[in-house]
């Protein structure tokens, strides 16, 4: 990996937007001064936990909640990284009223005041949509958020943030016309984030990036699923592989590439790397095999536990916690052994303290 910092040809970031347990503030810094020379440009906060900027949004936060976000985004730009916060409005799926404007407002307000926010997300994920007003009330939140907030930059999050049918299945059916919609009453300046074919996509092709522009009147901004693993079923998996289906080559067709990290801060920084490696080197030239053994190497340090994750891959990423079976107890000895984070959170991971349960995802 790069000693000096990288500049990657697409805007590349985080957007931390999982369920479950929330990284430590001292693990977001160790992340972002581990991937800022390798390119990555933007940190948007936004775990599912974070109910100061999801259920309690209309409640006034506190100093026990803003003294921190302010410290992290300083020591964000000190790295070059740009630093903003996903806000998901709940509420404004029915009418709004004045007082609703007015919360809105003051939580704006006081997240620039407090914090300092460069970029500002307006979130409609995960929400029922099944509703024809649908993209007009979404646009004039963004519009009234816009309005108000100092950050130079805007995104958005559709209610329907990809292709797939799961979303109809969960949330509703999506209205008719309802991305074009939204695309054609957004001011041109927000990106608008997309996810794919699929919630969690294997591969970005430019022919469904070409269509999603389109529909949207402007290039997508990617929120990439992987290596977050937030899910009932995915939370049984570390995701460490190098990335794959993303090719460089797409850099010319999306407006950014913001990344939805893995659980485990550590242990994510092992693809996260990767992709800035596949940017860096291009379609040509990149490996996803080398690109990880490199990876961990930079991540991991001790040659012992990098050598240790390459040989337990298809225990850790492959297999599932629950059909590790008696190889369990041997794997958390092996780990156990080594006074390394990373290895720390393989413990963890092994003793289910990443487990994602359908209560986790209802109650955040």
């Amino acid at each position: 990996m790069p000693s000096s910092p990288f500049e990657p040809p697409v805007d590349l970031g985080i957007i931390e937007g999982y369920y479950g347990r929330p990284w430590r503030w001292s693990e977001r810094e160790r992340v972002v001064s581990r991937i800022a020379p390798a390119g990555y440009r933007f940190f948007l906060y936004a775990p599912k936990a974070a109910t100061a900027l999801r259920r309690r949004w209309r409640e006034p936060m506190t100093a026990e909640e803003l003294a921190p976000m302010a410290a992290f985004a300083r020591h964000c730009r000190a790295l070059g990284v740009r630093f903003g916060v996903g806000l998901s409005p709940s509420g404004f799926d029915a009418t709004p009223g004045a007082a609703d404007w007015a919360h809105l407002a003051a939580r704006i307000a006081v997240l620039d005041d407090a914090v300092g926010l460069d970029a500002l997300a307006l979130l409609f994920d995960d929400i029922r949509g099944d509703d024809p007003t649908l993209a007009d009330r979404q646009a004039a939140v963004v519009a009234f958020a816009s309005e108000r907030t100092r950050a130079r930059r805007l995104y958005a999050c559709p209610s329907y943030y990809a292709d797939d049918p799961v979303l109809d299945r969960v949330f509703g059916a999506r209205p008719p016309d309802y991305l074009e919609r939204l695309g054609r009453l957004l001011d041109p300046a927000i990106g608008v984030f997309w996810t794919g074919e699929e919630v969690c996509s294997r591969e970005y092709g430019a022919a469904h990036l070409e269509r999603v522009a389109a529909t949207l009147r402007r290039a997508p901004v990617l929120w990439d699923n992987y290596p977050v693993n937030d899910g009932q079923r995915m939370s049984q998996y570390l995701h460490l592989r190098g990335v794959t289906g993303r090719p460089a080559s797409n850099a010319a067709l999306i407006a950014g590439h913001a990344v939805n990290p893995a659980l485990q801060p550590e242990l994510g920084c092992i693809p996260l790397l990767t992709l800035a490696e596949r940017y860096r080197a291009g379609d040509a030239a990149y490996a996803y095999g080398d690109a990880f053994a490199r990876a961990c190497t930079e991540v991991l340090g001790d040659e012992g536990l990098a050598h240790a994750v390459r040989g337990d891959l298809i225990w850790l990423q492959d297999t599932g916690l629950d059909r590790l079976g008696e190889l369990a107890p041997a794997l958390r000895t092996k780990y156990a052994a080594f006074d390394h984070p990373a290895a720390r959170e393989v413990v963890d991971w092994l003793d289910g303290g990443w487990r994602i349960t359908d209560e986790i995802v209802r109650t955040q």
